[in-house]
Order: structure tokens, then C-alpha cells, then sequence
């Protein structure tokens, strides 16, 4: 029958991945999903061949893998109830992990796992591997359209507005740490990178909001005692969410494979 996963949130990740898993994954069967709309959820789920049920967010921890695909202000309560259960627990939102890391403590205790997917970025074997030796820097700058950004914490707390704009503007530089606390929404690549390298305090981000382009572009570079790198990505937004790339649901569809697979690539 293979595992069985539940996802929390049918917006532009989590019913992308829904639809895929419906339409057959070896070694993966949908089971139920979490939403905050049922009657939304109930319409988005019409046609699927095996309809998972519509459950509250703690019986989503009664599959065997848990993944995360809503709100970050929802990330503990998705969490919690799957990690104290043993679960799997894949989570989309990375950037709400950051100041969480309690829950990986918990996951020691409970035997279950979390596991972070590539999402919207590349190259994280490659830092993966640099991490086992000493690194000297590790950065990233991300350029968004502006709409991307809107309603960003650290932007209105700021009073930064980013929707006239005739130039790139530089709208944060720090650690990922902050970044993460000040776009919950838009930073979970650069979680995922100082997860992978030299932890959020020692990963440096840049944030633009660039009016010239029309793709969320993410620039990484490191430095390493094993090598020197940078890699460059540009992500077509979704036509629902602008502040998600197409690349996200699909990165999560490819972590959920490799959790059964049998041949595996990469680290």
C-alpha cells in the first residue's frame, strides 16, 4: 500500500502536490489534508481518483509522513502533534523552523524525523558536503518582484514600500535568523541553505525588491576549505501565490520520493 502522507494546506504548494500523489506515487498514498476553508477544500479535492479526507490539523499526525504546506503562523500546530506521534515531518515553511529548533530535540525523543526539501533553491548537496569541512562564508541574495514581497513584516515595520519602485532596492541585509523572522513568507530558501551550511547566524542575506524582473532569483555563494561556488536560480511564480515558485511543489513531490524509493540520488 506504501506510506501514507498527509498535508496540511491546499493553496499554491500543497494541492499541486495533492493533485501529483492522487495521480500515483509509488510507495506514497494521500490520505487526508488540513485546510482552513472545507468548503474551499471539499472544492479544490472534486475528481481526485481517492479522495483523502478533509481532517483538523492534529489527525493529520495519523499518516506516517506530515507535510507542512500552509501559513508559517500555523507551523507549530501542524508540527507538534506529528512530531510527538513519531512522524515524518516535512516542512515547507523552513524559515518557522529557524527559531523552533526545540522541535528537532523533540523529534530525538520521539524517534520521529524532519525532513527540510530542497524547495525553491539548488546545490544543497554541494553545501551539505562543504559543511563536513570548515567554511569560511556562506550568502545569499534574493531578488524579488515587488508584489512578491508585499505584506512583509520587516516591511511594514519598517514602512518600506516597494510598489513604485524605478531601480532595484536593498531592502534587508543580516543573518538569516532575521530574515526569516522578517519574511516569513519569503525566505524559507535561505533557511533551508543555513539548515544545510553554517546555521542562520553565520548565513548572510540580501533581499531586493527588483521591479525589472518577473522571477524570484536566488544567488548562493560559498566559501569552503573543499571549494568555492555560486549558483544562480531563477523560479517562475506561481499564478496564485507570486511569493511561491512552480519549483516548490515540485522539489517537495521529489523529497516525498526519495523518502521510498529505492535508488536514491544525491546526499
Amino acid at each position: 500500500m506504501g506510506m501514507t502522507v498527509a498535508i496540511a494546506g491546499l493553496g499554491a504548494i500543497g494541492l499541486p502536490l495533492a493533485r501529483a500523489l492522487d495521480n500515483g506515487v509509488d510507495g506514497l498514498r494521500l490520505v487526508a489534508v488540513a485546510c482552513r476553508d472545507p468548503v474551499k477544500g471539499k472544492a479544490n479535492l472534486a475528481g481526485f481518483k481517492a479522495t483523502p479526507r478533509l481532517v483538523a490539523i492534529p489527525e493529520l499526525a495519523e499518516a506516517e509522513i506530515v507535510v507542512e504546506a500552509a501559513p508559517s503562523a500555523l507551523f507549530e500546530r501542524i508540527a507538534l502533534p506529528a512530531l510527538e506521534a513519531g512522524r515524518v515531518f516535512v516542512p515547507c515553511s523552513a524559515g518557522a523552523l529557524l527559531p523552533r529548533m526545540h522541535l528537532a530535540r523533540l523529534a530525538r525523543t520521539t524517534g520521529a524525523r524532519i525532513v527540510v526539501p530542497t524547495g525553491a533553491l539548488l546545490g544543497l548537496d554541494a553545501v551539505r558536503a562543504a559543511a563536513e569541512g570548515p567554511i569560511e562564508s556562506v550568502t545569499i541574495e534574493t531578488r524579488k518582484p515587488p508584489a512578491g514581497l508585499l505584506g512583509a513584516p520587516y516591511l511594514e515595520r519598517h514602512r518600506i514600500d516597494v510598489m513604485d519602485l524605478k531601480q532595484p532596492l536593498l531592502v534587508f541585509q543580516g543573518n538569516a535568523l532575521d530574515a526569516a523572522a522578517g519574511f516569513p513568507a519569503n525566505v524559507n530558501v535561505a533557511a533551508a541553505l543555513a539548515l544545510a551550511g553554517v546555521g542562520p547566524i553565520r548565513t548572510q542575506v540580501q533581499i531586493w525588491a527588483d521591479p525589472g524582473i518577473t522571477r524570484n532569483i536566488h544567488i548562493i555563494r560559498v566559501e569552503a576549505d573543499a571549494a568555492r561556488f555560486s549558483m544562480t536560480i531563477e523560479n517562475v511564480p506561481t499564478a496564485a501565490n507570486p511569493r511561491t515558485g512552480r519549483l516548490t511543489a515540485l522539489s517537495l513531490l521529489a523529497c516525498l520520493r526519495g523518502l521510498v524509493s529505492t535508488l536514491k540520488v544525491g546526499s
